[in-house]
């Protein structure tokens, strides 16, 4: 694969994450595979701009980077809200009638409707949010993940709104009717707020196969992971084994 251009693999991160998520990802990730962090405004590489609210300011920021020609198959993965951001950038591409990720992969978050059941963010407390976003009490106050949560609400704030207009972009009908894109769910054992479950909900959002794996870890299973990375890597080098099969005759 040394000759060949390789497999770009687009990664959005979770609302508390950021593109420092995917540091230490090129390593781990193989060869023949180009890992790609996407930044959206308001992240850490631009945080000098505001954060987008709606489907579709986000689209318009981030849609561009994948309606120019690109030599090759690429693979979108999502982690947390990152999941819904590269669910909605699928779907705007396949509505568009443009080329879409051979492979999109998603983890650490449940499918739509998620967020149907959500206080309002603009007039939820904090204890009201914290609540809801900590699974309403699975993820313990005093632990890693939930001293994460109370530092990083007011990112959260702004970020859940987005989520949510993501949320309900996904659940109105396409025009183009359902993907065909090969989906990729990859869930934690001890994840409260998305466990292996959801894998199943996951699958009808597409007509293409779709496959489950398990890593460890909670939540922010990406974090520190080399275990992820290296699964991506080997399902980027598995898309283009499959793209370079010849297509049948007849």
């Amino acid at each position: 694969m040394s000759d060949e251009q390789p497999v770009r693999l687009h990664c959005f991160a979770h609302s508390l994450g950021g593109e420092s998520l995917f540091e230490h990802w090129p390593a781990s990730a193989g060869p023949g595979v180009e890992v790609v962090p996407v930044s959206l405004p308001g992240g850490s590489r631009r945080r000098s701009e505001p954060r987008v609210h709606t489907h579709e300011a986000l689209l318009a920021d981030v849609l561009p980077r994948f309606t120019d020609p690109h030599p090759g198959p690429y693979v979108l993965y999502g982690h947390g809200l990152g999941a819904m951001v590269a669910l909605s950038v699928t779907r705007a591409l396949h509505e568009a009638g443009l080329p879409g990720p051979a492979l999109l992969a998603v983890g650490a978050h449940s499918p739509p409707p998620v967020y149907a059941g959500l206080p309002d963010v603009r007039g939820a407390t904090d204890a009201e949010l914290l609540h809801v976003l900590g699974g309403e009490g699975a993820v313990p106050p005093s632990s890693d993940e939930g001293i994460l949560l109370r530092a990083m609400l007011p990112v959260l704030r702004a970020e859940l709104e987005l989520a949510r207009a993501l949320d309900e972009a996904a659940r109105r009908p396409s025009c183009a009717g359902p993907l065909t894109t090969a989906l990729l769910v990859v869930a934690s054992q001890d994840n409260p707020l998305a466990p292996p479950t959801v894998a199943d909900s996951w699958r009808r959002w597409t007509m293409g196969p779709a496959r489950t794996r398990i890593v460890p870890g909670r939540h922010f299973f990406a974090r520190g992971s080399r275990e992820l990375p290296r699964l991506l890597g080997r399902a980027c080098r598995v898309t283009r084994r499959l793209a370079q099969q010849p297509a049948p005759v007849g």
